[in-house]
């Protein structure tokens, strides 16, 4: 449990590093983090902030977008890895993406270009996205955190 909250806690304080910057070059819009309201547990010497651990729950909310909880975001990371393990590399950037894709959910915008969205902004480095894995990381946004 402390090692948890650990990570919570410094995946916490990465998020509030971030600025809203892109860096799959797609110049699609990026999220910036909001503050965080949790707080770590005292670190302790077998703690590792290279854990595998979920993403926090403090992820940045944007307007009307939710910020998937710990249980939203280890459903999330774990669709992710199912297209291709390299998408949930940096769980940070994963969310920040998903976030990206709920917006464009809530914007109303089309299936089609929905995937088509989302498989260019989850492409990038090593990974190449068709369309319908695209569809896949939509509907894994749509069933862990985005209805």
């Amino acid at each position: 449990m402390r090692l948890r909250l650990l990570t919570v806690g410094l995946t916490a304080a990465a998020l509030l590093t971030l600025t809203a910057c892109d860096d799959d070059g797609s110049g699609s819009a990026s999220v910036a983090p909001a503050p965080a309201t949790t707080s770590a547990a005292p670190a302790s010497s077998a703690a590792s902030p290279a854990s595998s651990a979920p993403a926090a729950a403090s992820a940045p909310a944007v307007g009307s977008v939710p910020s998937p909880n710990v249980a939203q975001t280890a459903g999330l990371i774990a669709a992710l890895k199912a297209v291709d393990p390299a998408l949930a590399a940096d769980q940070a950037k994963a969310i920040g993406k998903a976030l990206n894709v709920c917006q464009e959910i809530k914007a109303g915008k089309d299936d089609t270009t929905l995937a088509n969205n989302a498989a260019q902004r989850f492409s990038g480095g090593s990974v190449t996205l068709t369309p319908e894995q695209g569809a896949v990381i939509v509907a894994a946004v749509k069933a862990s955190f985005c209805p």
